[in-house]
């Protein structure tokens, strides 16, 4: 199981969002993809998840070409492949319980069957003793720990998380990281991390930077870009 871009490029008219990236994630590897606002970070992450398709270049996710998938089986990777921790949550008006099995029942599970595999999930970010508590019952740290959950309850073969931590506490950052690092490296998953916060340097296996669409190895500051004063 691993992710395999080449020579990826997408455009939005006149704008390179990404350009020409090769990158490959090892199976239960964590790449931490930095980069300032408007770099392509979200643009490449959606690439992979197959919510666009590249310009040019493949996209190739454990051996299939996503950037060639139908709509309908675009729906089906995503639903049962993918593990996407978006920036944004989306929470329905019930239980942490029910948010987080969401997913499930679309595969065929009974509505019993996906909240006793979501709740282990819940328990392992931290909401074991919230799990019926609604989302106006919770802060916005455990809104976040609740779509994490629901991300991971599909069990999913890719891990993509695009600023997980950014409604969470230094505590619950870093517990978040860990927990995202230790289920990459115990299920042999690939996963991406975008993130502009540098505690996540610390949690994953290789880091890169995206700018201006382009990748570069490492974690480069924004001065390292500029042209030098003549």
């Amino acid at each position: 199981m691993s992710v395999q871009l080449i020579d990826v490029a997408k455009n939005y008219g006149l704008v390179k969002a990404v350009d020409g990236v090769t990158l490959t994630i090892a199976p239960g590897e964590v790449v931490g993809l930095f980069g300032p606002s408007g770099s392509g970070k979200t643009t490449l992450l959606e690439l992979i998840a197959s919510l666009r398709q590249p310009d040019a270049g493949s996209v190739t996710v454990n051996g299939v070409d996503v950037g060639r998938l139908s709509p309908l089986q675009q729906a089906v990777y995503r639903r049962r492949e993918v593990g996407l921790i978006s920036q944004s949550f989306h929470l329905i008006a019930a239980s942490a319980l029910t948010n987080a099995a969401i997913k499930l029942p679309a595969d065929g599970y009974s509505f019993r069957e996906a909240r006793r595999a979501a709740r282990p999930w819940l328990e392992r970010v931290g909401l074991g003793e919230r799990l019926d508590h609604r989302p106006e019952e919770l802060s916005m740290g455990e809104r976040q720990r609740v779509a994490i959950a629901c991300a991971l309850a599909c069990e999913p073969r890719v891990l993509l998380a695009d600023e997980p931590t950014g409604n969470l506490d230094s505590e619950r950052t870093r517990e978040v990281l860990e927990l995202l690092r230790e289920i990459s490296h115990e299920r042999q998953i690939p996963a991406l991390l975008v993130t502009h916060d540098h505690v996540a340097t610390a949690f994953v296996d290789r880091v890169h930077t995206l700018r201006d669409g382009r990748l570069h190895d490492g974690l480069i500051e924004a001065e390292a870009f500029q042209a030098p004063v003549p």
